[in-house]
């Protein structure tokens, strides 16, 4: 097995690999990594090689003048059955060379993983230890779509299966699209959303750079939830692999009473039933009453599926980076 850096050619092998994976994400596949550079990321593309690709890593860095920089690996490593560690080191040995010249102040200190995975893998060992913040949600709700739907509505909480059919008699009407138009639309309500409730949202262009560059890759879809003609609810969705997640979404407060969210989540579920999706991750849950996402976990549990529970994000130091850093700090 051999590390090489990843080109242009190894793009659909790639995002082969990640879409196949049993823990692939798309926060590891090419248009993602591209999106992420236009918004000022710096990424590094290595595929795991026998005789064709069967593993790797994007990694992600954000250059910045600090001490302390880090290189991200979202949802990552992709590592290939019974070579794991060795992969593993393989991809170790790459981070550290790539810190070395990385940032203003002397390069990057550690390497950030988050594999998607239930338990601490053999190849973390011990110099992986358990980082102060996640990359991603470490706990969401999943769907299985591979239930029929009439499965997957009785097995919803009463309170959503009555605000669905409500939305249904009030006739609110849902449509799903990739055209850049919708943009506005959709950062208007998400916008709105996050001021009325308090939490901190991406800028307007973030979205525009996300959405132009996953609506080219067919990665992703915006959807709303209409009543007489006004848009009342709105939702972005990434496909990837067997996985249909809900990124981000917002709300008006007119007329809410029709459950335009109820409505638009469920569609957005039978959409992704009838392009093939077998999961639909609400992506964040908590049952934490002092956590972020518990007042939108108890929205999200109405819709039944299960809780799902990841490592989470774990950091391994480049001892000698960290040391110069420190000793820099202490001059």
């Amino acid at each position: 097995m051999f590390l090489r850096e990843l080109s242009d050619c190894d793009r659909i092998a790639w995002d082969k690999l990640t879409q196949t994976y049993h823990h692939g994400c798309f926060m590891q596949s090419w248009a993602w990594a591209n999106f992420r550079e236009l918004d000022g990321y710096q990424t590094f593309r290595y595929g795991l090689f026998s005789d064709q690709l069967i593993g790797g890593c994007i990694f992600y860095f954000y250059p910045q003048r600090s001490a302390a920089n880090l290189i991200f690996a979202p949802a990552a490593p992709i590592l290939p059955p019974n070579l794991e560690t060795e992969g593993m080191r393989l991809l170790l040995n790459q981070a550290e060379k790539l810190s070395q010249g990385m940032g203003a102040d002397g390069g990057a200190i550690a390497l950030r993983i988050e594999p998607l995975l239930s338990a601490n893998p053999e190849w973390m060992g011990q110099d992986f230890g358990r980082s102060p913040a996640d990359l991603m949600p470490s706990e969401t709700l999943w769907l299985d779509l591979q239930k029929s739907e009439s499965e997957l509505f009785a097995e919803m909480h009463p309170k959503g299966r009555y605000n669905i059919r409500l939305s249904q008699r009030h006739g609110v009407e849902t449509v799903f699209t990739s055209e850049d138009t919708a943009i506005p639309h959709f950062y208007d309500l998400f916008y709105e959303t996050a001021q009325r409730q308090g939490f901190l949202s991406e800028p307007y262009g973030f979205f525009i750079k996300l959405c132009q560059n996953l609506f080219r890759a067919g990665m992703a879809e915006i959807g709303f939830a209409k009543y007489n003609g006004e848009i009342l609810a709105t939702i972005l969705l990434i496909y990837w692999g067997d996985r249909c997640t809900y990124l981000y979404g917002g709300r008006s407060e007119s007329d809410h009473q029709v459950m335009p969210v109820y409505a638009l989540h469920w569609a957005a579920i039978q959409r992704a039933k009838q392009l093939g999706h077998k999961i639909y991750d609400f992506y964040g849950y908590s049952d934490d009453p002092t956590h972020a996402y518990y007042k939108f976990s108890r929205f999200k549990r109405q819709f039944g599926g299960k809780v799902v529970k990841t490592i989470g994000a774990h950091d391994y130091f480049f001892y000698d980076r960290l040391a110069d850093t420190i000793l820099r700090l202490l001059r």
